[in-house]
């Protein structure tokens, strides 16, 4: 959540004058993060979070927020947007669409421990059985096409070791299929960042859904193991707490391998493409690309398999 784009505060008071939340006290840039501008906001009714969508086309922004209140709505700990007096969940600031969503109490673990990832991945699989009926969803942003897209266009601008890494996996990955995987929106980037605990350890908060779309399940599921697992007593507790929700089928586990470093790619380009074609902003978070780049050759030499 970096800052691309600055918001005064005058503007900002104006802008928040037709959600009836009283006074504008306090707001401050979020420095974490990478895709959107994102502001703490303080006013006499509570505590919220401005996000100004930076590259999101204004046609798209509804699915991400009616996902949110719906999930909300169904019992899930995820932000709540505020709509003004016309049911509006976003409006133009500074420029740019911008919605104000409930800010969650909680804290992000950098080390979880063995029990977090267990009740991180039940709570990735209620996601996706909540928002298995939700209707008109557009596909990942940045799912298996986007990948190869982004991946050619990257390819000059790496070093030759790099490159040919690069260009490998994308023909590897050129020859998988997720299509007949069971599927439906995911969440696409819950990393460690994006779920917040409360004081007693417990899952308090779910955030950032704006990389979601409709793909294979398997895919968040590798998304987030490649973020919170390192060592196997986390894999085995996360994916062991995802399929006491949801069982994972046969197909699913044979595609695991492929699935995995697909996630691991899709992570590598998103920061490679940070780095080398970067947006101006205030305050920009530029997160290292070789995190990612070694998970996918570790992956690529040892795969592994689903535990259970």
């Amino acid at each position: 959540m970096s800052v691309y784009t600055v918001v005064e505060r005058g503007a900002l008071a104006e802008w928040l004058a037709p959600l009836g939340l009283g006074e504008l006290i306090d707001h401050a840039g979020i420095a974490a993060g990478m895709q959107n501008s994102n502001y703490f906001v303080t006013t006499t009714a509570g505590r919220y979070v401005l996000t100004l969508f930076e590259a999101i086309p204004p046609a798209e922004l509804d699915f991400y927020l009616q996902l949110q209140e719906t999930l909300a709505d169904r019992g899930l700990p995820c932000p709540q947007p505020q709509r003004d007096a016309s049911g509006r969940r976003w409006r133009l600031l500074a420029g740019k669409p911008a919605a104000l969503l409930s800010r969650l109490a909680g804290q992000p673990v950098e080390n979880p421990s063995v029990a977090q990832c267990a009740a991180l991945g039940a709570m990735l699989a209620r996601l996706h059985l909540a928002a298995a009926d939700f209707r008109g969803a557009p596909p990942n942003p940045c799912g298996a096409a986007w990948c190869a897209e982004q991946g050619q266009a990257l390819l000059p601008l790496l070093a030759t070791e790099d490159a040919a890494l690069l260009a490998d996996e994308l023909a590897f990955q050129a020859q998988q299929s997720t299509a007949t995987l069971p599927g439906g929106v995911i969440h696409a980037d819950l990393f460690r960042d994006n779920a917040l605990w409360d004081a007693h350890g417990q899952l308090a908060g779910v955030l950032d859904f704006y990389f979601a779309g409709v793909d294979c399940w398997l895919f968040d599921l590798a998304v987030v193991v490649n973020d919170w697992c390192p060592d196997a007593a986390r894999f085995a507790a996360l994916c062991a707490g995802y399929a006491e929700c949801r069982p994972l089928t046969l197909a699913e586990q044979l595609a695991w391998p492929a699935v995995r470093r697909l996630a691991a790619l899709r992570f590598w380009l998103l920061r490679l493409d940070a780095k080398y074609r970067p947006r101006p902003g205030s305050v920009v978070t530029v997160k290292n690309p070789e995190t990612f780049r070694d998970l996918l050759q570790h992956i690529r030499l040892a795969p592994g398999a689903l535990p259970g």
